[in-house]
């Protein structure tokens, strides 16, 4: 049993921009740097480092430019935003077995100002498995994320009698969120349900407001034991649970040939080991950060994570209901559709902010904070809370 094994010690970010001006190796490093000085920590404390696949910055380029010296463990997660959970897990196993006593994880880009991910690419069709799977979709014009969230969330709608609307009111919460957050690229800029109506049209029937943003950036968090952390710098995030999960005929963004196709039972997967690990419920969980890099994801994941039944996400969202002071209060920060997109990792660090007591936008408590990664792929989570009271 790993859980409450290893806490979060250290998280660091650059600035959230739309042009970093520097290369994404010179962001890692400034990220680690700052995620390492947050726990007060050196690089020569530095044993592991685990990031995504996606990732450009190679960890031994990584290691060189900080001065981190030998490594005992390195790691990958692929499926894009699915790996952000993921990779805390890497580290989280790591440490529990001993390999590596400190690990840094990691992830890098300039997504605005470089490859832009909602651009088609001839990569989609390589001679690979991926690209066999994309052979399904690509030829009928389903070739970003978006026009394949699009067929997933007009089937959602269908199904459970939720509108456009509902959409629109998660967007309308993370950029609430975000006009309070002073690092979110959104600050000061909230935005109205009819903002959200007129907004340019995507893919069917989803709007610009429906999607996350492109962003410039990097974070980096530091995982080490629930002990060490303890005698760091700053309060410990300890890791309750950890949990990755990919459902039953799984593809990527593309899972179309389900039984039931507007769900994502790969968070499903995820929910039932996190509940399992940390003896948890929902209703033990103080605020959620989920990935939205699609509104209508958010809703969906609202029922497989068990806040809410199958079709009911809608009633939960009304009246504020994931804003602050409602009933389950969803990304404080602003999510990626307020504050920035950096595939999930600026979101594990706000949850780590709000075990500390030091977010932005702090909601009261000392219950545990739920965290996701990216869906429509292979998926990940965590639940984090402050250490357990010895008395």
């Amino acid at each position: 049993m790993i859980a409450g094994t290893a806490a979060v010690a250290g998280i660091g970010a650059t600035e959230f921009s739309k042009n970093s001006g520097r290369s994404e190796l010179r962001l890692a490093v400034e990220a680690v740097r700052a995620a390492l000085d947050d726990a007060g920590l050196a690089p020569s404390d530095v044993q592991g480092l685990a990031t995504f696949t996606m990732d450009h910055t190679a960890e031994v380029a990584l290691a060189r430019e900080l001065g981190i010296g030998e490594l005992s463990f390195l790691s990958r997660i692929a499926y894009g935003g699915g790996a952000a959970c993921a990779v805390v897990q890497q580290a989280v196993l790591a440490v529990a077995a001993g390999l590596a006593e400190v690990v840094v994880c990691y992830r890098a880009l300039n997504e605005r100002s470089g490859r832009r991910f909602g651009q088609v690419t001839a990569e989609l069709l390589a001679p690979t498995s991926a690209g066999v799977d994309a052979s399904w979709h690509h030829p009928m014009g389903l070739a970003t994320p978006a026009a394949m969230v699009a067929m997933v969330a007009r089937r959602y709608l269908h199904d459970t009698g939720a509108t456009t609307d509902d959409f629109g009111r998660v967007a309308v919460a993370a950029r609430r969120h975000a006009a309070t957050n002073p690092h979110a690229w959104f600050h000061g800029r909230p935005i109205t349900l009819d903002d959200h109506r007129t907004s340019k049209p995507i893919a069917e029937p989803l709007r610009l407001l429906d999607c996350c943003q492109e962003s410039d950036g990097a974070v980096a968090l530091v995982v080490t034991s629930a002990r060490r952390a303890r005698d760091l710098r700053q309060p410990p995030a300890v890791v309750c649970a950890t949990a990755q999960g990919s459902g039953p005929d799984q593809y990527v963004m593309t899972s179309y040939y389900r039984p039931r196709m507007g769900a994502l039972p790969e968070m499903g997967v995820v929910a039932r080991q996190l509940w399992r690990q940390s003896g948890y419920t929902p209703s033990d969980v103080r605020t959620a950060v989920l990935y939205d890099h699609f509104t209508p994801y958010v809703l969906m994941q609202l029922e497989e994570l068990g806040f809410c039944g199958r079709g009911e996400a809608r009633h939960l969202i009304a009246d504020g209901g994931i804003e602050l002071g409602g009933r389950l209060p969803v990304n404080p920060h602003g999510g990626q559709l307020g504050e920035a997109y950096i595939h999930g990792m600026n979101g594990i660090a706000e949850a780590v902010r709000q075990v500390r007591g030091t977010a932005v936008n702090q909601v009261p408590g000392d219950g545990p904070v739920l965290v996701t990664a990216g869906t429509g792929v292979p998926t990940s989570g965590l639940i984090l809370g402050p250490p357990v009271s010895a008395g």
